[in-house]
């Protein structure tokens, strides 16, 4: 169930859920405010809290104000896309017989079969990185459930508005956004990681971060490296 509060000088999302604690969220790319809320916690003491986190969330806003972001892409020769935080200019050409991405220093070259469109070329390249992420999660994924003493049942790999990632502890389920493959590995195994350990600890409170920094002592660092990156048209932090 979802409504909305008027709170200072802007409006508040408030999603009721069957979940014990509060959830602030400020969403990029232009800072709207959500909360998850347990169902039987008042408007009034939801206020009380929402107004207690201004300070937050108007940072929060702030730093993605303030935060670079890509030019529209339109799939047009020469133009720069990103893979792994390396940057690469595109060549298209046409193919015979299937889609296909072959990569070389410095060039990205999409083989599209049959007639050019900007659709076709953004979809099948939207394929590509969903593939990658999931190929470089997977080689990651083994040894992050050994040393953080998890196993997660499914990896899910999609393009997402508003998150990096996501987990559902109750399924063992974690979801990855298919962007991270334009940015540096160490983005990507930050979240894989930051998503595992909610296996073990749903909420971001101490203990959950009291686990992150024991198993990614870096985490920080990490976090604000991805951050920092400029933000797709569609736009994501974290």
């Amino acid at each position: 169930m979802s409504a909305r509060l008027q709170m200072a000088e802007f409006d508040v999302e408030i999603v009721r859920k069957k979940i014990k604690n509060v959830h602030l969220s400020v969403l990029p790319p232009d800072g709207a405010v959500r909360v998850a809320a347990p169902e039987r916690l008042t408007d009034q003491v939801l206020k009380s809290y929402i107004l207690s986190k201004l300070g937050w969330i108007r940072r929060q806003q702030a730093a993605m104000d303030g935060q670079p972001r890509e030019p529209r892409r339109e799939y047009l020769r020469l133009e720069s896309h990103y893979i792994w935080g390396e940057r690469y200019l595109l060549e298209i050409q046409p193919h015979s017989a299937r889609h296909e991405i072959i990569l070389r220093p410095g060039t990205l070259t999409v083989r599209l079969w049959g007639e050019y469109s900007e659709e076709k070329c953004a979809r099948v390249m939207g394929d590509w990185y969903r593939a990658i992420v999931r190929d470089r999660a997977t080689a990651l994924l083994s040894a992050w459930e050994s040393r953080i003493g998890v196993s997660a049942n499914q990896i899910f790999i999609q393009r997402m508005k508003t998150r990096w990632g996501g987990c559902n502890p109750d399924k063992g389920n974690i979801r990855l956004n298919s962007e991270l493959g334009k940015k540096p590995v160490e983005c990507l195994e930050y979240i894989l990681v930051h998503e595992l350990i909610h296996l073990l600890e749903p909420t971001h409170n101490e203990r959950f971060h009291a686990l992150l920094r024991q198993h990614m002592p870096n985490w920080k660092a990490r976090r604000n490296l991805l951050n920092s990156l400029p933000l797709s048209h569609e736009a994501w932090a974290y």
